[in-house]
């Protein structure tokens, strides 16, 4: 179709796979290729999913390709984000947008001074639940919203990622990693934050490499791997955040806000769906209703359990946006808000001050069912 944008991939690792499944399903994309410095896993992806492996530099020349999703390593998202801007396309991030503040407003500069468009996952607040939740804050369901506490907290990655040394450098860590979802989360359902105090903790100094072909190398630690935070957003309530790789279990909800009325409990940011319940003062417990939102069902099995996965939804909201020259919900603007937030967690608790957020994006416009079934072919 003439109103289809060209996509091409840059990087092909454990990431890529979910876009490669899941950006033929929605409208007006069109995966061509794919590119990758490892040569043979690009060869690999472009075979599995009958679309051409390039080179770097041919993918970034390509003339069908309108659109980079850029899949590099978390450290090199930003400049390699301003590589593909400097061949004249659009990108589309996975997170971290950036490692810092100053690599963003450089990309951001770039983006505006090329007018080109520049997106960045995470998408997965344009999910059934979390949109499911928004609508009932909004409603009132649960009275004035009085705070929120969020928990990502795991053991770490080394056990089953076969490169998970790249987290653990300087900048990066739980924080970095699982920030974005949940910060995203919080401009989604609360709006932005404008303030940050916080603590954190490294309490083992090695990791040990826990599969794949490089198993049991032991590598440094260079970031805290146990941060706990409070953020205080403009104009609501104060947010107590705890991110960590170092808990082997608990059994808190990955998101609750409080109101004047009840409590929602709501599903782990990082996937689309899961139940949001709502609990009364009476003690009334309900798990609402989430208007068969497609962004909520199930589609894929992680782990051994059915998940909502929909991976692409924001990078197919940009491409309308490109199309007809407006504001889409996984903007630069808002990605560049979580590595705002996320520096100002890190200076936080490296010198035990609050931090002051200088840029206060907009939210982004809810989804609603039928939007989110207009993005789908």
């Amino acid at each position: 179709m003439s109103d289809e944008l060209g996509i091409g991939i840059l990087g092909c690792g454990k990431t890529s796979r979910i876009y490669f499944n899941l950006i033929p399903k929605f409208k007006g994309l069109q995966l061509r290729a794919c590119a990758d410095l490892n040569r043979e896993v690009a060869l690999v992806r472009a075979d599995e999913f009958d679309i051409r492996a390039e080179t770097v530099h041919d993918l970034f020349q390509a003339e069908d390709i309108s659109v980079i999703v850029n899949l590099s390593a978390p450290d090199a998202h930003a400049m390699m984000s301003r590589e593909i801007l400097n061949n004249g396309k659009h990108v589309y991030s996975e997170k971290p947008f950036a490692r810092t503040s100053a690599e963003g407003a450089a990309v951001r500069q770039h983006a505006e001074k090329l007018g080109l468009f520049v997106g960045c996952a995470p998408d997965t607040f344009l999910g059934g639940a979390p949109q499911t939740a928004r609508k009932a804050i909004a409603e009132g369901l649960i009275g004035e919203i009085t705070g929120a506490t969020l928990h990502a907290m795991n053991h770490g990655m080394e056990a089953w990622h076969p490169n998970p040394d790249l987290f653990y450098k300087s900048g990066i860590g739980p924080m970095a990693d699982f920030g974005p979802y949940f910060i995203s989360s919080v401009l989604n359902l609360l709006g932005p934050v404008e303030q940050v105090s916080a603590m954190s903790s490294t309490p083992s100094k090695t990791r040990t490499i826990g599969q794949g072909p490089r198993k049991g190398e032991v590598f440094d630690v260079e970031t805290p791997t146990t941060i706990h935070t409070a953020l205080s957003v403009k104009g609501g309530p104060l947010v107590a955040f705890s991110a960590s790789w170092d808990v082997q279990a608990h059994a808190h909800s990955a998101m609750e806000v409080y109101g004047s009325e009840g409590t929602l409990f709501l599903p782990d940011p990082v996937f689309f769906g899961g139940d949001v319940i709502r609990v009364l003062k009476d003690g009334t417990r309900e798990v609402l209703n989430q208007d068969n939102h497609l962004f909520g069902l199930p589609n894929f099995k992680i782990q051994g359990r059915e998940r909502a996965n929909y991976r692409s939804a924001g990078l197919a909201d940009m491409a309308n946006a490109v199309r007809l020259g407006q504001d889409f919900r996984c903007s630069m603007e808002r990605a560049l808000h979580t590595v705002d937030v996320i520096e100002a967690i890190q200076t936080a608790a490296s010198t035990g001050q609050h931090v002051q957020i200088s840029e206060m994006p907009t939210r982004p416009e809810p989804l609603s069912p039928e939007q989110a079934k207009a993005l789908l072919r």
